[in-house]
């Protein structure tokens, strides 16, 4: 598969649609305030030295005309308000500049965050269900969250002040060399080791932030799904071993994380110590300097703050060096998300006339073996039509291919995945490869055994796919549904709120909630995958006796374990071990020996 992003900065390129204009506004007056911060040390230096001491002045010879124009130093002696309410002004535009600078910062940020979530969640919905199957939710969402979040911080908090933090760097060392050539070089002599030893730091600190991240990721998957399963958990009274387990790994999580910032720490002291070393010496040499001459007072102040103006960025790009590195694994989980491969139609894929005839041709498929590069086949050369209009029933064992039948003709499966499918599939003629897939979707409706449901109230759960809530079809459909009975006994109606995965509604008004969903949409082609597996045998026959009234001219594929649930389909297929082992009508299968018969006669009351 070719890949869409080859490097972790394509992708980051590709994310700042849309808020680079604001990191660039905010690099900018991140410059303008590095620029503002150098000018008050050679203001202050000029009015210690010329304006109240006796020193030559030494500043830029542009200045200087400028300073002889308004009288010299001796103006500025009687007039050190003027010098004040310059620092005032400086100081004043540097926090407008600051301002500007955090504000296109944050909505550089925010805008970068919603860009990157919004394209995550658009692209994984589009992701086919084989790789949703190979990863586990609960790391999909923290590469979507804190991934997402690491990326921001260091676009925001780092990257944004790298032109002023280099601007700083610069000049600073450019006027430590105007003031005192010595003592700049005494200043910029541990420079090297600070960049020195960020860039040892760098691959320790993203090798462990990378095996944090993929614990976080397990740990939230663990979460998510006990969470979800929390009834099951509930049931089986595995409180305390889910319990365990989840401290078991929270508590590797926290040792994975101490381990990490005790290299952290060990990283930032190291730099303490080493700035800490270079002021030191900076303030030592420099008052040795003043005291033989060499340097005047207010040289030495200006030096001095010179000097914090290089310590603190020096320090900041062992900082951006770290954080690169938090960063980088943090693009590289979420490029492997962007780089998975939606489905996509082929160049030829239309519509067709959805009320054809449904053929299954020569189809085989099997799923591939959790970390074995070989393949247990569920479908076996499969043939058999299904006349448009007509209604099918398909019944088999565990694990016989019933449902991958019906997830291979919504195309949830794809026949031609590598040495996982073959044969062919045709609606109307039509091979459904050569159908949109939204298109065949929207005309192939499926109920499953455990369906899904959402949060909301049952209206706008049984209304979830038209454009909005239309109460008369809601009602009907719920009818139809033999779900009507049901929600009139609730004290809120269609009004009752529907907990997260319809938790607040039993297993049969779940199935029947997800069948009245199905009904409203009126496919030409209707699949119900073992969904009356939980309403009791009467309603059973209600549902199956109002759905052929209302749908007489739809294809109906019923999967089922119950005999009486198949018995007035219009044709019947067996499978066994993905193979069809026998096929026709009620009374002509109950004739014959074979699997049929042998369950219908079990089913049988005693």
């Amino acid at each position: 598969m070719e890949k869409r992003f080859e490097n972790r900065s394509s992708l980051l390129l590709f994310f700042l649609k849309g808020s680079k204009r604001f990191f660039i506004a905010c690099m900018i007056f991140g410059g303008l305030v590095a620029v503002l911060d150098l000018i008050n040390p050679r203001i202050i230096a000029y009015t210690v030295d010329a304006v109240i001491g006796e020193e030559e002045s030494n500043i830029p010879a542009f200045l200087e005309k400028i300073v002889s124009g308004l009288g010299g130093d001796a103006f500025f002696k009687t007039h050190l308000h003027i010098i004040a309410l310059l620092i005032l002004g400086v100081a004043g535009l540097a926090v407008v500049c600051r301002y500007f600078f955090r504000m296109f910062n944050a909505r550089g940020g925010e805008k970068l965050v919603c860009n990157m979530r919004d394209t995550l969640y658009n692209h994984i919905i589009h992701l086919p269900v084989k790789w949703h199957n190979e990863n586990q939710t609960g790391d999909i969402i923290q590469r979507c969250t804190s991934d997402v979040d690491t990326v921001r911080r260091f676009l925001s908090d780092q990257l944004t002040n790298l032109v002023r933090v280099v601007i700083l760097i610069v000049m600073s060392i450019i006027f430590m060399l105007n003031i005192n050539v010595k003592l700049a070089m005494i200043a910029i002599s541990l420079v090297p080791v600070i960049i020195g030893y960020s860039l040892i730091f760098h691959q320790k600190i993203g090798s462990s932030f990378e095996k944090v991240d993929d614990m976080e990721g397990k740990l939230s998957a663990m979460v998510q799904e006990n969470l979800s399963g929390v009834r099951v958990v509930r049931a089986f009274g595995r409180e305390s071993y889910e319990r365990e387990r989840f401290g078991k790994a929270n508590e590797k999580y926290c040792g994975m994380w101490i381990r990490l910032m005790q290299l952290l720490s060990f990283f930032w002291a190291s730099g303490d110590l080493v700035s800490g070393t270079q002021v030191i010496l900076v303030v030592a040499f420099g008052a040795a300097f003043c005291v033989n001459g060499q340097l005047t007072t207010g040289e030495l102040i200006a030096f001095i703050s010179y000097n914090a103006m290089l310590t603190w960025p020096v320090r900041s790009l062992g900082r951006v060096i770290s954080e690169m590195s938090k960063a980088g694994i943090s693009i590289d989980r979420i490029r492997y998300i962007m780089n998975s491969e939606e489905e996509k139609d082929t160049e030829n894929a239309g519509e067709t006339d959805m009320k054809g005839d449904i053929c299954f041709n020569n189809v085989s498929f099997s799923y591939p073996l959790k970390d074995e590069n070989k393949y247990t086949k569920v479908l076996d050369d499969v043939s058999f039509k299904i006349s448009a209009g007509t209604t099918v029933g398909i019944l088999g064992g565990t694990g016989s291919g019933k449902s991958t039948l019906i997830q291979l003709l919504d195309r949830l499966l794809e026949l031609d995945e590598e040495s996982e499918g073959a044969g062919r599939i045709t609606i109307g003629e039509k091979d459904i490869r050569d159908i949109k897939r939204e298109y065949l979707r929207k005309n192939i409706g499926i109920v499953l055994q455990e369906p899904y449901l959402f949060s909301g109230t049952l209206a706008e759960n049984i209304a979830i796919t038209a454009d909005g809530i239309d109460m008369d079809k809601v009602r009907s459909a719920s009818k139809v549904a033999a779900l009507d009975e049901a929600i009139e006994k609730f004290t809120k109606g269609y009004e009752t709120y529907v907990g997260e995965r319809g938790v607040t509604l039993s297993g049969g008004q779940k199935q029947r909630t997800a069948i009245a969903q199905m009904l409203l949409r009126k496919p030409p082609i209707m699949v119900f995958d073992d969904s009356l597996s939980a309403v009791d045998a009467e309603t059973d026959v209600k549902i199956r006796t109002a759905l052929k009234e209302r749908s007489k001219d739809t294809t109906t594929i019923l999967i089922a374990h119950r005999i009486s649930t198949l018995m007035h389909a219009d044709n019947i297929i067996v499978l066994d071990h993905g193979k069809i082992v026998q096929q026709g009508t009620h009374d002509e299968l109950v004739k014959q020996e074979g699997l049929y018969k042998k369950i219908y006669e079990l089913q049988q009351p005693a």
